[in-house]
């Protein structure tokens, strides 16, 4: 079952419509260890978007120029965790099959798993470009098998480590810190990428996940479990522009959690990094 879209205007983005880029709301919050609110990530982000200018300055694109889709919010509220995940992988291979780009707005980071799941059924050799505060390769957490501090884990057991690239980790326990940097393609506590893995990643399909928590909580204080000491805005949009030209295939944005944060910044942000991707990447 599928939600239909909040009534905020999304990036103008067409209701039930598969286009080029569809969004595709995932509202998970199952695992949460800290503080709860990624459920309404979703409506938050679109929410945020009705103040937001179609056109980027920065890429002198707009997106009136493109056709983007919205599948509106799968309904796993009441699904148990294998069942919610199997929903996600479903929709986004139903995308995927359709040459659609998935865009996917969490939701917690567990979303991260169907979603690499149904990329790697169809792109074998994709990578995945993994921007967070935490490095999330713990095989299980708080009784969870599945969940957000465990999907890297999970997809690097299916899938490979070596596909992983893991940027702005800046958080998590000494093991994992030791065996993202000895199994991962890349690992780094900020979000310089090397020349060599930057033209790696150049070669393949692309799947770009990024936790919002990858941000200093001045700048996104909206999230789960937010970790001081990390990267400003300005910093991880120039990234994202640094990664011009590169073949994503599937794309989201987790862990906003707007009940946490009544200014509204964050989503103002999230909404912001997602007209910024659409228009990159899409």
């Amino acid at each position: 079952m599928i939600r239909p879209p909040s009534p905020y205007p999304f990036l103008a983005s067409k209701p039930d419509h598969i286009g080029r880029v569809t969004l595709l709301g995932a509202p998970l919050d199952k695992t949460g260890c800290f503080r709860p609110g990624a459920a309404d990530g979703p409506t938050g982000i679109r929410w945020a978007s009705d103040n937001l200018e179609t056109y980027s300055p920065a890429l002198d694109r707009d997106l009136e120029e493109y056709q983007i889709g919205d599948r509106g919010d799968l309904a796993l509220a009441d699904l148990p965790m294998p069942a919610a995940l199997a929903r996600i992988e479903e929709e986004v291979d139903r995308l995927l099959v359709a040459d659609s780009i998935p865009f996917v707005l969490g939701g917690e980071h567990t979303i991260a798993l169907p979603i690499a799941r149904a990329v790697l059924k169809r792109y074998p050799d994709a990578m995945i470009l993994h921007f967070d505060a935490h490095a999330d390769l713990r095989e299980s957490y708080a009784g969870a098998t599945y969940g957000h501090a465990s999907w890297a884990y999970h997809v690097g057991r299916e899938f490979g480590y070596d596909r992983l690239v893991q940027l702005g980790i800046r958080s998590g326990l000494r093991e994992e810190f030791r065996f993202a940097r000895e199994r991962c393609a890349c690992f780094s506590m900020d979000l310089r990428l090397p020349e060599a893995v930057r033209a790696e990643l150049a070669t393949y399909p692309l799947y770009l996940t990024l936790d919002i928590d990858v941000l200093d909580p001045a700048c996104a204080p909206g999230t789960g479990t937010p970790e001081a000491g990390g990267v400003a805005y300005r910093e991880l949009f120039d990234c994202l522009y640094g990664l011009a030209g590169m073949r994503v295939v599937a794309m989201d944005i987790n862990e906003v959690a707007p009940p946490l944060d009544p200014t509204g910044v964050t989503s103002a942000v999230a909404a912001k990094l997602v007209r910024e991707m659409v228009l990159m990447f899409g």
